[in-house]
């Protein structure tokens, strides 16, 4: 896959995201490669969610939109 299509299916995952919890923002979800863990804690220090719900959540948004 390349640079093109991963940041096409990030994409889709955001939007999922954005869907879950609507006030997230472009600036909470961008991703960097090596910055997964940043990701996580901005996401749960505006949603409140939990660390695990952080991540499955990502992961479920991710998988749909991957991984053809």
């Amino acid at each position: 896959m390349n640079e093109l299509e991963v940041k096409g299916d990030w994409n889709i995952a955001k939007g999922k995201l954005k869907q879950k919890w609507a006030k997230l923002t472009d600036n909470d979800l961008q991703f960097a490669a090596g910055k997964q863990e940043e990701l996580y804690g901005r996401i749960q220090k505006v949603t409140g969610e939990t660390r695990a719900a952080v991540e499955q959540a990502v992961k479920e948004a991710s998988a749909t939109s991957c991984c053809k």
